[in-house]
Order: C-alpha cells, then sequence, then structure tokens
C-alpha cells in the first residue's frame, strides 16, 4: 500500500504565487459562484468561461484555438456519441420493459421493491447514460410503488442513488469518467502512472460500490425515508389545491353563452384558469381557447382564494362546487387523467414563466398545482419561473399523456397507457451497444471512434431517425464540457494546481497516505453537491495528482478517488441531475437527501479508499 505515513519522497518546494495563478483563481472562484448560485444557465455560464480565458490570455495563457478546443476534445465528443447511443435504447422501450419485469415481482414488500429498483437501475446504468435511465423508470418504479401500496418516497431517491453509483461500473457509465479518463491521458506528460483508462479498468471496484451501495439502499434507506407522498396519494388532496379549485355553471340569461373560453378569462381576470369545461356530462379538459360556451355549462377553474371570493358576486355565473379530491375533479379517467409531469434537464420550459393558458395550448394540458425545488406553491402559480426538476400537477387525456411521454421537455410520472416504443428494433439496438463496448474493451479502435460508428449504425438500422440525433443530446453537459476543460488546462499551465497541491501537502502531509487520499474522496464529494461533478473532475484531479507526487503516493489511486467521489452526489438535490427528477414526484425535502445520503457517503467513501488502496496501492 505505499509506505504508512505520507512522508514526502523528495524534497517539496513551495511554488511562488504568481500573477497568473491569481488571475486563473478568480476566474475559477467566479465560475464556482456562477455554478452555485446558476445566476445564469449552465450551458451559458460555460460559454463565459471560454470567453473570459480567451481574454485574459496574458494571466491565463489560453489563447482562442485553446478555448475552443473542449468543443473537439475526445471526452466531450464520446459524451455527445454516448448520449445518442443511450436516447437509441429508449426508444426501443428496453429499460421501461426491464423495469416493468422487475416490478411484477416486487409485489407488496419494501425490501423486494428495493431490490428491483436497484437491480432494474445499477447495471444498466453502467452502460448508459444514467440521466435518460432514470428518466424512463421514475413512472415505472412510481407505478411500482402505488401496486405495492408503498410510498413513492421510500423508492425513488434510492432509484437515483443506484443509478449513481451504477455509473462507476465502467469508462462509459457516466461522462464524469470519460472526461476523467481524459484529464488523466493529459497529464500523463508529466505523471507516468497516469493513462487513458480502458472501458473495464475500475469495474472491480465498481462491482463492490455497487453491492454495498445495493445493500444500504435495499436494507437500510427506507428506515430513513420518511413517507412525504402517501401510498396511492390523492394528487388534490397532496398538492392542497382543493381550497384553489371551485366549479361555476353558466347561468340562464348569462352575458357569457356563446362566448370563446378565452374571452370568459379576459372578463373574470388574469387570475383565472379554466381547467375543464362540463356540457351534458361531456368532459373538455383543457379547453382551447376558442371553445364556445352553453348554458348550463359547468366551468371548473383554479385560481386564488381572492379571485374565488370575486368569483361569489360575478353576474351571469354561480358557485357550484369546490372539488377535494381527485375522484370529485376527475369523474371519467378517459376524459382527463390527474398526473404529474417533471420539468426535465433539457426542457424547453426551463427559465420560462408558467402561463396556464399557453401551456394549455401547447400541451393540452390542464396545470392544477405546482412543487418548485420540492415545496408546494399554494396560492399563485402564474408567472412562477420553472426550473429543472419541478413538478407540474396537470389533468391531461390519456392520448395526451402518451404523446407528453415520448418528448424530451417532461418526464410523465405514470407510464403511458399506449406506449409507442420501437421494440422490434431491441436486439439490434443491443447489438449495437455490445459491439461498441467490445471494440472499445479490446483496443481495437479509441471508444471515441466506437462510439461514433455505434451512432451511424443506429441511424443506418433505423434505431434512430436522423431528427432524433439531436433530441438525445443534454446540450447543456456538452457546453459545460467544453467550458471547463480550458479552465482545467489553465489551472494546469499557469501552476495554480501545483501550488493547490503543496498547501494540501503542506497541512496534510503528517497524515497517513490512506487519510490523505479519503480526504481527496470526501472534497471532492463536497464540492460536487455545489457544483456540477464534470467541473469537480477538471478542478480537482490536477490538484490531487500533484498532491499524490509531493507526498510519494501514486497519483492513479488519487485520481480514481477523485472520479469516483464526483460520481456520487449524495447529499442534496442539486449536485445530481438525478436527484431532481425525483424531487417533486417523491415530495422531498432537502434534508432527506441529506438523511439518507450522508451515511451512504460516508460508508462508500471508506469503501472506495480502502478498495483503491487493495487494487492499485497508495
Amino acid at each position: 500500500m505505499g509506505g504508512s505515513l505520507a512522508l514526502a519522497q523528495q524534497p517539496v518546494t513551495q511554488p511562488a504565487l504568481t500573477t497568473e495563478m491569481l488571475v486563473v483563481f478568480g476566474v475559477v472562484a467566479f465560475a464556482l459562484v456562477m455554478f452555485v448560485t446558476e445566476r445564469l444557465p449552465i450551458d451559458v455560464t460555460a460559454i463565459l468561461l471560454i470567453v473570459i480565458l480567451v481574454v485574459l490570455e496574458p494571466w491565463t495563457g489560453i489563447d482562442p484555438s485553446t478555448g475552443i478546443s473542449g468543443f473537439a476534445n475526445d471526452a466531450t465528443i464520446t459524451v455527445l456519441a454516448m448520449l445518442i447511443l443511450s436516447g437509441g435504447i429508449a426508444r426501443t422501450g428496453l429499460v421501461q420493459e426491464l423495469g416493468r419485469r422487475m416490478a411484477s415481482y416486487a409485489g407488496d414488500s419494501i425490501h423486494k421493491q428495493l431490490f428491483a429498483t436497484v437491480v432494474a437501475t445499477s447495471p444498466v446504468s453502467g452502460f448508459l447514460n444514467n440521466t435518460p435511465v432514470v428518466a424512463l423508470l421514475v413512472p415505472v418504479v412510481t407505478d411500482v410503488a402505488n401496486r405495492g401500496n408503498t410510498s413513492p418516497s421510500k423508492l425513488l431517491i434510492p432509484l437515483s442513488y443506484a443509478s449513481q453509483v451504477g455509473g462507476m461500473l465502467t469508462l462509459i457509465g457516466t461522462s464524469t469518467n470519460i472526461l476523467a479518463s481524459d484529464i488523466s491521458a493529459r497529464l500523463g506528460a508529466d505523471y507516468p502512472e497516469l493513462h487513458r483508462f480502458s472501458m473495464f479498468e475500475f469495474t472491480q471496484l465498481g462491482v463492490i460500490v455497487v453491492i454495498v451501495g445495493a445493500l444500504y439502499l435495499i436494507f437500510v434507506s427506507h428506515y430513513l425515508l420518511p413517507e412525504r407522498v402517501p401510498a396511492r396519494a390523492d394528487y388534490v388532496e397532496e398538492y392542497d389545491v382543493g381550497d384553489y379549485i371551485v366549479e361555476v355553471a353558466v347561468v340562464p340569461g348569462s352575458p357569457h353563452v356563446d362566448s370563446r373560453v378565452g374571452a370568459v378569462t379576459e372578463r373574470l381576470g388574469p387570475e383565472i384558469d379554466v381547467v375543464q369545461v362540463v356540457h351534458d356530462r361531456d368532459q373538455s379538459v383543457a379547453p382551447r381557447q376558442e371553445t364556445r360556451l352553453r348554458e348550463g355549462d359547468v366551468l371548473v377553474i383554479r385560481t386564488n382564494r381572492d379571485a374565488i371570493t370575486m368569483l361569489e358576486g360575478t353576474t351571469g355565473v354561480e358557485l357550484v362546487g369546490n372539488p377535494q379530491s381527485d375522484a370529485e375533479l376527475s369523474t371519467d379517467d378517459e376524459a382527463g387523467i390527474i398526473t404529474e409531469l417533471v420539468v426535465s434537464l433539457d426542457s424547453r420550459l426551463v427559465g420560462e414563466r408558467l402561463d396556464p393558458e399557453a401551456f394549455r395550448e401547447e400541451f393540452n394540458a390542464a396545470v392544477l398545482g405546482l412543487r418548485h425545488h420540492g415545496s408546494l406553491v399554494s396560492d399563485r402559480i402564474i408567472d412562477r419561473r420553472l426550473d429543472v426538476g419541478d413538478t407540474l400537477l396537470v389533468q391531461a387525456p390519456p392520448d395526451t399523456l402518451d404523446r407528453l411521454s415520448r418528448r424530451d421537455d417532461v418526464i410523465v410520472a405514470r407510464e403511458p397507457s399506449l406506449p409507442e416504443y420501437r421494440a422490434d428494433k431491441a436486439p439490434i439496438a443491443v447489438a449495437i451497444m455490445i459491439g461498441v463496448v467490445a471494440v472499445a474493451a479490446l483496443d481495437i479502435y479509441p471508444i471515441l471512434l466506437s462510439a461514433l460508428a455505434g451512432v451511424v449504425a443506429m441511424v443506418v438500422s433505423g434505431v434512430l431517425e436522423p431528427n432524433e440525433l439531436y433530441d438525445a443530446v443534454e446540450w447543456d453537459i456538452i457546453f459545460l464540457l467544453a467550458g471547463v476543460i480550458p479552465l482545467g488546462i489553465a489551472l494546469e499551465q499557469s501552476g495554480a494546481a501545483a501550488y493547490l497541491a503543496f498547501l494540501v501537502v503542506s497541512t496534510a502531509g503528517f497524515l497517513p497516505t490512506l487519510v490523505v487520499l479519503w480526504v481527496f474522496y470526501i472534497i471532492t464529494g463536497l464540492i460536487t453537491e455545489m457544483i456540477s461533478n464534470n467541473a469537480s473532475v477538471v478542478l480537482l484531479i490536477p490538484v490531487a495528482a500533484a498532491a499524490a507526487v509531493g507526498i510519494g503516493a501514486n497519483p492513479l489511486a488519487f485520481v480514481f478517488a477523485v472520479m469516483f467521489a464526483a460520481s456520487t452526489s449524495f447529499l442534496g438535490p442539486i449536485g445530481y441531475q438525478t436527484n431532481l427528477f425525483v424531487y417533486g414526484p417523491g415530495g422531498y425535502r432537502f434534508s432527506d437527501y441529506f438523511r439518507v445520503g450522508a451515511p451512504l457517503q460516508l460508508l462508500l467513501s471508506v469503501v472506495t479508499v480502502l478498495g483503491i488502496a487493495f487494487f492499485w496501492g497508495v
């Protein structure tokens, strides 16, 4: 294991703190603030970093060609290709079918349900990007919970965490692994122990991490997770929207007779949103603005308390009801199903203000309620700015929900009744994926080339349509990689990474090497909670490698510690996109992630560090 104490094998002299270092530290600090506060979308921040680094070229050393080199970097292109391949697998319905088969085994046993969730998620996440895997399995796991009379809150965080540990099984399990491999290859010029990773270079440790994580999630997590959402929850009651929904009838002689819904809405006020029109027991969910009203029609309206009071004295309409449950609001599932929509990572809704009328026109769904960052928005939902992970309670016809489940803007938190998957293409998609992995694993061609060849094969074979290539890519991840890669280069070339490494060595040099390795794991895990996992590895791998050399340790061990830690974001919903996807459907609070994630993070930190020491030495 390389010596028990982290005693320097060679004299370590303090690097001089230069103007170049100070400038790069300033850019890094700016990047951290922007990532944490999210004042700009993450992809826009990444582009801004490129601009700043190039403008400050005399100090950062980043010229225009180096500044945009992240777009042509092997890691960026490989991640792009792997996202497309994952999209191809998703189009076949293979992941959902695996989830459904595991669900049929689960029954009403919480341990079986958690076992099914973990087994359906972790192995698949070793070969597919875990973001679409979790997006596809959220409705499957929610249905497992409902059928087994279990709170979805008990299963959805384990779903997200299982996907994260599963990503550590192979090189292509997560974009973080691919980026870490690229940085390791670049640093290989200075550190002979570092190199580009092979497909299964760290699989033996990944298997141990998955097994330990799975045992924790199956046997411990459900004791720590509260039932935030009741089993088979009544959504109207759960979202507390009963007090904001009323039924009004168009009375005889009303000036609204023969008026369009849009015109009536304008007359009643901007806070009024017509969710349904009921005519002779015929329900029109999310009615169009051109829909004409007739005498006796009942309008189901979503508004606020003040507007409800105002409606009581409005000419032409009469309050006739106040639905307090799903059953009262939706008497016919064929007419309108009440369910949740989660705003996805690359949704066009991110950053937009909620306009129920426009939402109804575009999505053919009526908005009833909203969870923003996990918290219920009780009263006014109009004009609320939407973010990734926000959950909308909607009512929509089944065919609308089936259509929405195939779009990238939202995740429908229920399984579509009429799924349209290319199931006949599943064997071809699996064969292509196996070919990509095999070619890279056998070192016939690099993973970059085999992945791009796989993309072409997906299109030629009809697994993916050409226009679907772009929809499968999470472009904010691509831009993030392109922006942080030159930042990492500036950190190395300016000497800033070496300076930070000296500070680590001078303050922790008296500790055993194994403890210093563990400290890097913990620091990386904490930083990943505030910024993206890809930004974490870019900033910390150069520092970790330099620190390892400074204490006479194995740089590869420190690189692996940073890489594994960056892919385990368990302490909050912000650090990893899959945590955001389950935030709303699970009804979670921020503290729930910490409650179940902190023990898991601590457990895996010990297991991972000991595993690294055993397999590669420190």
